[in-house]
């Protein structure tokens, strides 16, 4: 009887955590943004128009001003080593077990100017997203409280050959249970989406995230007048 009671609350438990789910914030598209939100079947970016970023000023501003040309600035987070390595994965297991397993591992915030559209290189999936003015700061000031300032600005961390993306040390670390979609479920939730945080470990469920809130943001919209 004592093992089907603790079954049953451990069952109770999973569901509660799986459906969890954290609010976003509320207010009307005013002065809106859009953005979109991009899935490779692992990992998500956010896509940000550059003009967006740099007129909000401070240290976000700042880094994306040392870039290169390009009207969009894809916006990711992950591990230092593992997230910068561009071999094959199969070359790269033994580091990922130690990028998920390991406390306290070092992150990079990228930082990466795309001239044209982002969703037309990206290869899988993607969601827009419209934002208020309010939403979009509150977007940009988590993206930038991820950013390590210990030397009063943001510092570039690691680049890769022939890539125009630069890797900004974060302030933040990474791990199995704060992995690369968590930590963009995580700043879409300060623009206002509301997330699951556990099955966020997916990009499909980031994606689904946000599908939801722009289905939810049209639905809200005031009555066109005459």
């Amino acid at each position: 009887m004592m093992r089907a009671l603790m079954l049953a609350a451990l069952v109770g438990l999973v569901a509660a955590l799986v459906t969890w789910t954290r609010p976003g914030a509320t207010d009307r598209a005013t002065d809106p943004v859009v953005i979109q939100v991009l899935d490779n079947g692992f990992h998500t970016d956010i896509a940000v128009p550059r003009a967006a970023l740099e007129r909000r000023g401070g240290p976000l501003a700042r880094a994306v001003q040392v870039l290169a040309p390009g009207d969009w600035i894809l916006i990711g987070w992950g591990d230092a080593k593992f997230y910068v390595d561009q071999r094959p994965i199969s070359d790269r297991l033994p580091d990922g077990a130690r990028a998920f397993l390991h406390p306290g591992n070092r992150s990079v915030l990228m930082l990466a100017p795309r001239r044209d559209d982002p969703r037309l290189a990206y290869g899988e999936d993607s969601a827009a997203l419209t934002l208020s003015r309010v939403r979009f700061e509150r977007l940009a000031a988590r993206v930038e409280a991820s950013l390590d300032l210990s030397k009063g600005r943001p510092r570039i961390a690691a680049m890769r050959p022939g890539d125009d993306a630069r890797f900004f040390a974060s302030r933040e670390t990474f791990s199995i249970l704060h992995l690369c979609n968590h930590w963009t479920a995580g700043v879409l939730n300060a623009g206002g989406v509301a997330i699951r945080p556990v099955p966020a470990i997916t990009s499909g469920e980031v994606i689904r995230s946000v599908r939801a809130a722009e289905r939810a943001r049209k639905l809200d919209r005031p009555p066109l007048r005459d």
